[in-house]
């Protein structure tokens, strides 16, 4: 099974931006989406062959979560618990006979940590959240989760040490949920590699390659042997994050 996942940074923006050309080549059985920036009925989103699910934040312009499928799903949960966080738009949950999918767009800390304790209190919740999600079956999480987990993930790591992203509160938010039973994908596949899925639109920072990985494919621990690969496909344009993609046999 193929899934892809992308911040688009405004769909109706990336709509103009190649977006569909992508989506045909792409073929995947599930493609999530964060940063839709829209709400219902503000673009033509039907595509033949998907259902789709949207998750819109109250806020015009911002935030919001969307799911296209060809595999209709058993249940579809908005938030947590079919309420926390639904203001924002932040999570989508797909249940499968095999496993949940869940698509999030995690909250930026904002500049000089305005929304850390925020950001704080909405990990702790959604790590057991997940986690319920796992004592019932396999979980494949994906998303922006606005962080770079190590070193490796980011390419000026000593100047962003007190930026939102690379902070050490945020990094160990994400070591913490790795530590109860999760892996990031494109790392238990590729420990050495450097490869990054968001650049900034100043400086010319992605013609530089000075980005950041903070898109991820995170596995509950009993999918970390199944056949998969994951993918970083940083020659998509059309945001200032590209796609990734995980290929599993499930």
């Amino acid at each position: 099974m193929k899934f892809i996942s992308w911040n688009v940074n405004g769909i109706r923006a990336c709509l103009n931006k190649g977006f569909m050309d992508f989506f045909k080549e792409a073929d995947a059985d599930f493609f999530s989406i964060q940063e839709t920036k829209m709400q219902e009925g503000q673009a033509d989103l039907a595509i033949e062959g998907y259902d789709y699910y949207m998750n819109s934040a109250i806020k015009k312009g911002y935030s919001g979560t969307l799911i296209y499928t060809k595999h209709k799903p058993l249940n579809v949960i908005y938030g947590i618990d079919g309420d926390l966080y639904n203001d924002e738009g932040r999570i989508i949950t797909l249940e499968y006979e095999k496993f949940y999918l869940v698509n999030v767009y995690v909250p930026n800390s904002q500049e000089e940590l305005k929304r850390l304790d925020y950001r704080m209190e909405f990990e702790d919740n959604f790590r057991k959240y997940l986690n319920s999600l796992k004592e019932k079956k396999s979980v494949i999480l994906c998303g922006d989760l606005n962080v770079a987990h190590e070193r490796i993930d980011i390419k000026n790591p000593d100047t962003n040490a007190r930026n939102a992203g690379f902070t050490i509160e945020e990094r160990n938010k994400f070591s913490d949920l790795l530590n109860t039973g999760f892996i990031d994908s494109f790392r238990f596949k590729y420990p050495d590699t450097i490869t990054y899925s968001w650049w900034s639109y100043r400086f010319s920072a992605r013609a530089k390659n000075a980005g950041w990985r903070i898109d991820y494919f995170v596995l509950s621990d009993d999918l970390k042997n199944k056949e998969f690969d994951s993918k970083i496909l940083t020659n998509i344009m059309g945001s200032d994050h590209c796609p990734v993609e995980l290929d599993i046999n499930l």
